[in-house]
């Protein structure tokens, strides 16, 4: 169990989804620990999936895989980019874990015979995970984002095991509220009143926020401070301001503007450890957003774009990341658009050859036939048109098909992941998963988390690493066939990086005498790709991408 006097602060979001609780709940994580506090962040999830890897992507967002292999959502990633460290299973949490715990033990007779509820008993499970996560992290305080907004009906349960938290430890729990406050075109004024309805609601539950962090198209000024003060209940110098920001790595600095971190240690009555030091951090922040550097253009060809008339690109969130550290450690702006694949195929050659005005072309992660033949084509005009690419996971995958099509001559090479009977099964399911399939066992049945690669001396790939031996985390069930490896490396293609035991092709690469950068990896680099420490291989390709920008240019 975690230490008696152990702190706990819970965030919650009011008026509407997607203003940023992972955000503030990463910037309390990190402004705490600067601060000298061991902290833990855990993410709450009140859907019934037992974890996130069965959802699709255009409808949530980014599956985060975590070093252990469990599927998560897409906030645990910001948490590890922000913390800088890896995260537990014991940091993330959804109404369907909780509830299969309980009726596991229900089953094995744990509750001794009693009636099993929802309240005391999963209450209580909730309430035993967040200790358990404390204890097993070795923390001081636990920050928690309870997902979705206050009036959910499916989040009721999580507010309430905080509700009976800070009943029992009074001292030791704060609230914070993260709120939106419009500012109608029409009106031209900074609205407050639905950020009091939002507090009302939260009101209904037993729970008084103790801090409103007020997310705004502009600053909160010290008007609106005051009325919020007044009918929130909450002290005018706890409305801590969260205007939009071209960067989310600026939001830390920008709370600090408020003295966010100083008031929580306050109300938290923690003891003064040390100045919080944001040096490196102001520094990284201020590189993400620096216009005067020189742009990168780069197309992320994906096909998880589709959102009624929007563009959803958090389905590749931690791409879009790792291309932003790498960009701002060379001096760089990274400009990414979008290509959704599925226009490739609509559109064929004139949409293909808008491809020549980028200096770099990746291809990420993906599932099933939809959009792959415009993303092959992608691959292909890559290749031919020696732009520097980079394809991960399935983008490995159509890599290695392209080229067996195109140069090896195997016209029927393909994927069995949508083409069960290929004439030339270039990628083929995994062995070990052939019956996960049959037996329709999908969730969190894939080759998960992180697995060692050795990498090949001479290749790109161990220029990039600069060592021998790379761990990396992993999310998928088809992988090179083994059968037509050689033919492929007779051909030129060169398999720089594979398991200890040489069985599994785990990055594939030509020659620079071919192409200046042209490297897949079977596994996510962007999953550890870190904002002080960017990931090695984004970094490799965006040099080149940059190279490859001045001859043009």
């Amino acid at each position: 169990m975690a230490k008696e006097g152990h702190k706990y602060i819970f965030v919650l979001g009011g008026v509407m989804s997607g203003v940023g609780k992972g955000v503030v709940t990463s910037s309390i994580g990190l402004l705490l620990e600067r601060k000298g506090y061991p902290v833990n962040l855990i993410k709450v999830d009140p859907y019934l999936n037992v974890d996130a890897g069965t959802m699709n992507p255009t409808e949530h967002g980014e599956v985060f895989v975590l070093r252990s292999g469990l599927e998560t959502d897409q906030d645990m990633g910001n948490y590890e980019r922000f913390l800088g460290r890896d995260l537990t299973n014991d940091d993330y949490m959804t109404s369907g874990m909780v509830y299969q715990s309980v009726i596991a033990r229900e089953r094995a007779l744990e509750y001794g015979g009693k009636c099993v509820e929802t309240i005391p008993h999963v209450r209580d499970e909730i309430l035993h995970r967040l200790e358990k996560a404390a204890a097993y992290n070795g923390s001081r305080v636990s920050v928690i984002e309870i997902g979705g907004t206050i009036g959910d009906f499916q989040n009721a349960l999580f507010i309430e095991a905080a509700r009976v938290l800070k009943m029992t430890q009074p001292e030791d729990v704060l609230f914070v509220m993260v709120s939106y406050l419009p500012t109608p075109g029409t009106l031209g004024e900074m609205k407050t009143k639905p950020t009091q309805t939002a507090v009302r609601d939260l009101n209904s539950y037993g729970v008084q926020p103790d801090f409103i962090i007020a997310r705004s198209k502009e600053p909160i000024d010290e008007k609106r401070k005051e009325k919020l003060a007044i009918w929130c209940n909450v002290r005018k110098d706890r409305i801590i301001a969260a205007p939009d920001i071209k960067s989310i790595y600026e939001a830390p600095v920008n709370f600090e503007k408020d003295k966010f971190s100083t008031a929580l240690q306050d109300a938290l009555k923690l003891p003064e450890k040390r100045k919080a030091s944001l040096s490196a951090w102001k520094k990284f922040a201020l590189a993400t957003v620096d216009a005067a550097a020189p742009e990168v253009h780069i197309a992320v060809v994906g096909k998880y774009f589709d959102t009624g008339d929007f563009v959803l690109s958090d389905a590749y969130l931690s791409v879009i990341e790792a291309i932003k550290f790498s960009a701002a450690k060379l001096g760089r702006q990274a400009k990414i658009s979008w290509i959704n694949s599925k226009d490739i195929e609509r559109n064929g050659n004139q949409a293909v050859a808008a491809l020549a005005q980028y200096d770099g072309i990746i291809v990420p992660g993906g599932f099933g036939e939809t959009g792959i033949e415009g993303k092959i084509r992608a691959v292909q005009f890559a290749r031919e048109k020696k732009i520097p690419y980079f394809g991960l996971c399935y983008g490995m995958q159509l890599m290695v098909i392209e080229y067996a099509r195109n140069v090896l001559g195997l016209k029927g090479a393909h994927t069995t992941e949508v083409k069960k009977n290929a004439e030339d099964p270039v990628v083929d399911v995994m062995l070990e998963q052939k019956k996960h399939l049959a037996d329709n066992k999908y969730g969190g049945t894939m080759r998960l988390g992180a697995y060692p690669c050795y990498l090949k001396r001479g290749t790109l790939a161990r220029l990039a690493y600069k060592k021998e031996l790379v761990e990396e985390r992993h999310r998928h069930r088809y992988e090179i066939n083994p059968a037509y490896v050689k033919r492929l490396e007779d051909a030129g293609l060169v398999f720089s990086g594979t398991s200890p035991d040489g069985v599994l092709m785990e990055i594939s690469e030509l020659p620079r005498s071919m192409h200046p950068f042209m490297l897949g990896t079977q596994f996510h680099p962007e999953f550890q790709a870190r904002p002080l420490a960017p990931h090695p291989l984004f970094t490799e390709f965006l040099k080149v991408a940059v190279a490859q920008n001045r001859k043009r240019r």
